[in-house]
């Protein structure tokens, strides 16, 4: 009887033991992938790739006339344009002035050619999560809560021509933000 005692103590052992080692080593993996995948997000904020560009994180060299404008398309929204009220899924939005109060600001975009094919949307969401990468905030963007949106073309809206990914930062609590977040 104590043999058979030392014997399920020793399995019982072995068994604690390849638990315990299938938990540390799922963690390893969970770490290393943690970690790769901060390393390829961190890879994707290089410039552009070859099937289109990156618009510079910078704002527009000539201003927009008149601000504020309503009713602006996301097709005509430009880099660096800040917005009230934003509603991402709208099919217009206000542009103000930078220095005025809004709640949304284009950061980044890329634009596809137009003779590429729609590259699903799967690929879609991961080029707007690229671009988002490429986008540089100022140290203003410290003084807000922020939130990256990302919007992208939809197989129908490329068949129409859309072709421009954009990355967006928003302020959930409104139109909090009084100043350009890019350099």
């Amino acid at each position: 009887m104590p043999r058979l005692r030392a014997e399920l103590q020793q399995n019982l052992f072995k068994v604690g033991f390849v638990v315990a080692l299938l938990v540390v080593g799922g963690l390893f993996v969970w770490l290393l992938t943690s970690l790769l995948a901060n390393a390829t997000m961190k890879a994707a904020g290089q410039p552009g790739s070859p099937a289109g560009q990156v618009s510079p994180a910078t704002p527009p060299a000539t201003p927009r006339p008149s601000l504020p404008l309503k009713g602006v398309s996301p097709l005509d929204f430009r880099v660096g344009d800040c917005f009230k009220d934003f509603d991402p899924s709208a099919t217009g939005a206000t542009v103000v002035d930078c220095a005025s109060a809004h709640s949304a600001q284009l950061v980044a975009a890329h634009r596809y050619a137009a003779e590429d094919s729609f590259p699903g949307s799967t690929a879609m969401k991961a080029k707007a999560r690229e671009v988002c990468q490429t986008a540089s905030l100022t140290s203003k963007s410290n003084a807000y809560v922020l939130e990256y949106r990302l919007a992208y073309p939809s197989s129908d809206s490329w068949r129409q021509g859309d072709r421009r990914v954009d990355c967006y930062v928003t302020a959930d609590a409104g139109n909090i933000i009084k100043a350009s977040l890019l350099p």
